[in-house]
């Protein structure tokens, strides 16, 4: 009897558990199939949501006369799923890799490895439904591979940035990096306009993650990006670029940039530094070579700095042109103090201030900064541009080194006139010869005239900025006049000179500092100048560091620089079909010259 009881004890036990486990079952399938329907149905539903982003088309970047030096293409990604493939597509692998240009062993390596980790790793081993052969494989050759019908080999459609001139205006362009990030230059400035917006498209996947097109239920299309116009002219780039391979291969140069732009309007015409990069190969160029000297690379300016004390001088009237100054003395009482001047390269005595220029005097510029003081000196560089940036736009720019009077030493109001104790880029002497070469008024240098959309509109117009006046158009002329006599047979940049055209400019020879001290044989060659001086149109900065010479020469600006500027002078002249002056014009100009001086 007990045992019998034990027995039906045991089958109770058994049955109640059993529909526990049962009510268990049901009263969960009841919860989720009733009271949390709604919810996971949602969650179904979001599973299922497939959204493709559908990238819109960046905008083209063209020059001044509308040549394409940046546009967008259609490309395609190629690649392969290895479970997918059929052994009877084989005899077409090798046809497809002529198309791709790649070796048959990379499709067979890539169609043979179908699973990828280990019972080790977290994830186990799952299967690859993806190896990308190609990156890039424009549209003809994709349409190539759709005709050789191999089952698995598909493509992605995706733009790609070319920039079709290779290196041409490689500092100013920027390139987009392979992420689409805008990463220099007019592409990362100009972004906003450039990049467009991209659309999204909403559909179902089915249980292998793929789009059911026959599902898409929303699409939002994308906007084309905005076209920039540059001030650059391509073939005045490609006078300058040219002229940088001679200045390499003649001096071999730690580096080199030009600047060329019209005075009048602040407009960037060209400008090209070496060495430069290809932006289609970023990549696998380094650092150095991306950067923009002209922008970012810092020097003493030398005499092309002379200009500021001359300038500010006669435009607070304390000289004119005639005025004499006193260049035989090596020292001159300040105050209570004696202070030593800079000495010339030979002795000139007692010249004029028209003298100073065109003999590139360290004397007699260190007398007029005196003349000026610590503090308007201080105003006056400050006012042609130093010590700031010129907010050129494109990045990477460098404001330079111009101290407060409060942070000078007993040397500095003689050796600043010079263009010593300040540290300037070519960029920042180019806009302060050509606020000389207009009349006084300082530009703000651009390189975009305007944005455009695809039928030509103009969107956005970059008109010309003035930044301020500096000095008065009477002082301007003044001055011009003097620098026209520095580019004459007396003058230190005679090498400069251009038969047919009145050119006015300056040269700038800058000593290094070699571990702690100013180096004789390491040197910084620059020139700035304009013409036709009367009637300026275009402004051309030359500025090579550290030229190799050959024996018995150094690096002067005279030598290095001035020629440069008259090559590329004269590729402009033709160019622009300009017609030399004739003795008439040459006459009337001087007389415009004297006149407006008056």
């Amino acid at each position: 009897m007990r045992s019998l009881f034990v027995s039906k004890f045991r089958y109770y036990i058994v049955f109640l558990s059993v529909c526990f486990a049962f009510c268990s079952l049901g009263g969960r399938l009841i919860w989720l199939q009733v009271i949390e329907s709604d919810r996971f149905t949602s969650v179904a539903k979001i599973a299922r949501k497939n959204f493709v982003s559908i990238k819109a088309r960046r905008g083209d970047i063209v020059d001044s006369k509308g040549n394409l030096l940046a546009t967008t293409r259609s490309v395609v990604e190629v690649g392969l799923d290895p479970h997918s493939l059929v052994v009877e597509d084989q005899v077409k692998w090798k046809t497809l890799a002529t198309y791709l240009g790649l070796p048959l062993q990379v499709i067979e390596k890539s169609a043979a490895k179908k699973t990828r980790g280990n019972e080790t790793d977290i994830l186990g081993v799952r299967d690859i439904r993806w190896v990308k052969l190609r990156e890039e494989v424009d549209e003809g050759t994709y349409r190539k591979i759709q005709e050789l019908r191999i089952k698995g080999v598909y493509g992605n459609f995706k733009h790609s940035r070319l920039y079709p001139n290779r290196n041409l205006a490689s500092h100013v362009l920027g390139f987009v990096n392979k992420e689409d990030v805008a990463a220099m230059g007019v592409e990362r400035f100009a972004d906003y306009y450039l990049k467009g917006q991209d659309g999204w498209r909403e559909s179902e996947k089915d249980g292998r993650r793929r789009e059911m097109p026959q599902h898409r239920s929303l699409e939002v299309s994308s906007n084309d990006g905005l076209n920039i116009e540059l001030s650059l002219d391509r073939r005045i780039q490609d006078i300058v670029e040219e002229e940088l391979l001679y200045v390499v291969q003649e001096f071999d140069p730690l580096s080199a940039s030009i600047i060329v732009s019209d005075p009048k309007s602040g407009y960037i015409l060209a400008l090209a530094n070496a060495p430069d990069f290809d932006p289609n190969k970023f990549n696998t160029s380094d650092l150095a070579t991306q950067r923009n000297r002209a922008l970012s690379d810092l020097y003493e300016p030398g005499s092309t700095f002379k200009i500021v004390a001359v300038g500010g001088a006669m435009n607070e009237g304390l000289v004119s042109e005639n005025n004499i100054i006193d260049c035989s003395k090596a020292t001159i009482r300040r105050g209570n103090r004696t202070l030593r001047l800079p000495s010339d390269h030979h002795p000139l005595g007692k010249i004029s201030v028209s003298k100073v220029v065109q003999k590139s005097s360290n004397r007699g510029a260190a007398r007029l900064g005196i003349l000026l003081g610590s503090r308007r000196l201080y105003e006056y560089c400050r006012s042609f541009g130093f010590g700031q940036k010129t907010n050129f736009g494109i990045g990477g720019e460098r404001q330079g080194t111009l101290h407060p009077p409060e942070r000078w030493d007993g040397l500095t109001i003689t050796r600043l006139p010079i263009g010593h104790a300040v540290s300037v880029t070519p960029m920042q002497v180019h806009a302060a010869m050509s606020c000389v070469a207009n009349e006084g008024v300082l530009m703000k240098p651009q390189f975009i005239s305007r944005v455009f959309d695809k039928s030509g509109k103009t969107v956005v117009p970059f008109d010309p900025k003035p930044v301020r006046k500096v000095i008065s158009s009477t002082v301007s002329s003044k001055l011009s006049k003097m620098l026209v006599s520095v580019v004459s047979s007396e003058g230190t940049a005679r090498r400069a000179a251009i038969e047919g055209f009145s050119v006015a400019g300056k040269t700038g020879t800058t000593q290094k500092l070699i571990d702690g001290k100013y180096s004789n044989r390491h040197h910084v060659a620059s020139f700035v100048g304009y013409f036709p001086a009367h009637d300026p149109k275009v402004v051309i900065t030359v500025v090579v560091d550290q030229p190799k010479m050959k024996k018995g020469l150094l690096g002067y600006g005279g030598v290095v620089a001035a020629p440069s500027f008259n090559r590329v002078g004269k590729g402009i002249i033709s160019y622009w079909g300009l017609k030399p002056q004739t003795n008439e014009e040459v006459v009337a100009s001087r007389l415009r010259f004297k006149n407006q001086a008056l």
